[in-house]
């Protein structure tokens, strides 16, 4: 796909999910290496990054970790990878690798069918301030 950052990994989420901007919040906070730029999975890139690496949308409704020309993860893979690569003391997150995938995508699931219940629901998605700009794609 053209005009994407090859050089970083790119974390497609739910814009308008107040968990999943949270979670937004801390990469971008704890992103010490700059390795992270966002996408919110309903923008029309986002959209093209899907289809582009072939993922339904329809089957996502979790976090995806795009690495351009490498590879893709979602759900708690994706995750694990994440706090892999902010390192540091978060790299201790990859300990969960040795549980199934298919278990803790069970966990994974249940959080995200009840996050909007859970942590409530924006009506449009994050606008990023001009200082957290960069590490948005548009």
């Amino acid at each position: 796909m053209q005009n994407l950052p090859t050089d970083k990994k790119i974390i497609l989420f739910d814009g308008v999910c107040n968990l999943c901007n949270s979670a937004v919040q801390f990469v971008i906070k704890h992103d010490q290496k700059d390795v992270f730029r966002f996408v919110a999975l309903q923008s029309e890139l986002g959209q093209q990054i899907l289809k582009h690496i072939g993922v339904n949308p329809v089957n996502i409704d979790s976090i995806v970790l795009y690495e351009p020309g490498k590879a893709y993860y979602y759900k708690s893979s994706a995750a694990i990878e994440i706090a892999r690569s902010l390192g540091g003391f978060w790299h201790f997150g990859t300990v969960f690798r040795i549980i199934p995938t298919g278990i803790r995508n069970l966990f994974y699931d249940y959080i995200a069918k009840n996050r909007y219940e859970w942590y409530g629901k924006k009506e449009s998605c994050m606008i990023p301030t001009m200082e957290l700009k960069k590490n948005f794609l548009e």
